[in-house]
């Protein structure tokens, strides 16, 4: 039954509410009906608006965002005589053919809510509407203001449900996706038969990810030198996180081919210069080289803030900063001293980035926590026993809960450690490393201090 639009009908915009339905209603023939705006306004309790489209091409025309739902008279031609059909891109069967305005429309309408209108003999065609996407059908003979009303609201809360649902199921495939894609990211670090512990923590700043613009590395070389690095890209969105995956995946590959220091530095600076999308993006960089016999290390810093060592029964305290140089990318033909560090016997070696400074601390979030405080957090947490993963752990969420929050910014930090005791149980080697933990929540913090503080 045709439902056409009482011209007469004018609405005061005091009566609109967000309640407020439109219906779109496509038919050839809309001369008989009886089933005017009051009445279905009466059925469905708020106001309805009712627009009438005789073809195709007016009711795209007519579709607007603030149409809630179509009715389609199912038996509407695709085309009008002499039209050509906008629908028709192949032969169609029979059946198919009774569907082309149904077709059309979803096509035009992917977000609307959509009910069939047929003749009450054709229940297997209005069955195949719901199924080809229709939200439901109505059969002409029984269609009145109330059962109109209902259909519409039902269509439109079908509709919704059903948008809210493939949303949810793209969200959780794309999430998926990205989050084996950027678990493959992460490096594995190459340390068999280096003797050395390792430990890290990642945790990227950009919200539902597993990946951010800060990066590490650790390899050990055929000579026995163990090579360490750890970055940050300015900025926290996917650009940056893929330019650091490139920057470190570069640094393992000229790491393996023998360079090291300003030599490596320098083609890193090439590569992110060719990388990077504007001439504004830089990235800072701390790269350790450590000796086979685990006692001496070559220290290069681009930018970077320096490591944190830690010598068996010692307080932890920085390495020193003076001699480094910029950061990668902002100098043309910059150099990068490599600075001879000793490390005794036991040390422990944590390299990080500046999120793990950059928090805020005391009342109203007014000052940064800063190296200084980060150092004195670090001895603290000693004092208590933690070592490796734990402290680590420990140390995020401590840094968390003194910002206040989540930190805006990534963090990674990297812990090497070397113990001789350790060595010799392990028969001149450390067991197998394994990848960084990746925002896993912290472990509770040891209660019982030692009688004397361990490396880190």
């Amino acid at each position: 039954m045709p439902v056409p639009v009482p011209q007469q009908r004018s609405v005061p915009a005091a009566e609109t509410s967000h309640g407020d339905l439109t219906l779109l209603v496509i038919e050839d023939d809309p001369a008989g009906t009886t089933i005017t705006v009051p009445e279905l306004s009466a059925a469905a309790g708020t106001r309805v608006r009712i627009r009438t489209a005789r073809n195709l091409t007016e009711a795209a025309r007519l579709l607007t965002d603030d149409v809630d739902c179509i009715l389609l008279d199912l038996a509407l031609p695709v085309a009008g005589p002499g039209e050509p059909d906008p629908g028709r891109t192949e032969p169609l069967s029979e059946r198919a053919d009774e569907l082309a305005a149904l077709t059309h429309v979803l096509r035009i309408a992917p977000l609307h809510a959509v009910l069939a209108l047929t003749s009450e003999d054709d229940t297997e065609l209005a069955a195949e509407a719901v199924r080809v996407g229709a939200q439901d059908y109505l059969f002409r003979g029984e269609l009145d203001a109330r059962v109109l009303s209902r259909a519409i609201r039902y269509a439109v809360e079908r509709k919704r449900a059903d948008m809210a649902q493939h949303q949810l199921t793209e969200s959780r495939l794309r999430a998926q996706e990205n989050a084996r894609l950027e678990r493959g990211l992460l490096p594995t670090p190459l340390l068999e038969g280096s003797g050395l512990s390792f430990a890290a923590r990642y945790r990227p700043g950009r919200s539902r990810a597993l990946l951010g613009g800060d990066f590490y590395d650790v390899v050990r070389t055929p000579d026995g030198t163990v090579h360490a690095m750890i970055g940050d890209v300015c900025g926290h969105g996917p650009d940056e996180a893929a330019l650091g995956v490139e920057l470190r995946i570069a640094w393992r590959a000229l790491t393996l081919a023998g360079l090291c220091g300003d030599e490596l530095l320098s083609t890193l600076q090439q590569v992110l210069e060719h990388e990077r999308q504007s001439e504004e993006i830089f990235a800072t960089l701390c790269t350790v080289d450590i000796a086979p016999d685990g006692r001496r290390a070559g220290l290069c810093l681009a930018g970077h803030p320096a490591p944190l060592l830690a010598r068996h029964g010692r307080p932890a305290r920085l390495l020193p900063y003076e001699d480094g140089g910029p950061a990668l990318g902002l100098l043309p033909r910059a150099r990068w001293p490599r600075r001879q560090v000793e490390l005794g016997g036991a040390w422990s070696l944590m390299m990080y980035t500046d999120g793990l400074i950059e928090g805020r601390v005391g009342t109203g979030g007014s000052e940064r926590l800063g190296q200084d405080g980060m150092v004195a957090m670090i001895n603290g947490r000693l004092t208590e026993g933690l070592t490796g993963d734990e402290l680590l752990e420990t140390a995020v969420a401590e840094v968390r809960e003194l910002n206040g929050g989540e930190l805006t910014d990534d963090v990674a930090v990297l812990l090497l450690g070397r113990d001789p005791e350790r060595i010799r149980r392990w028969g001149g080697s450390a067991p197998r490393s394994h990848p960084a933990s990746v925002d896993r929540p912290p472990s509770p913090p040891a209660r019982a201090a030692r009688a004397q503080r361990p490396p880190l």
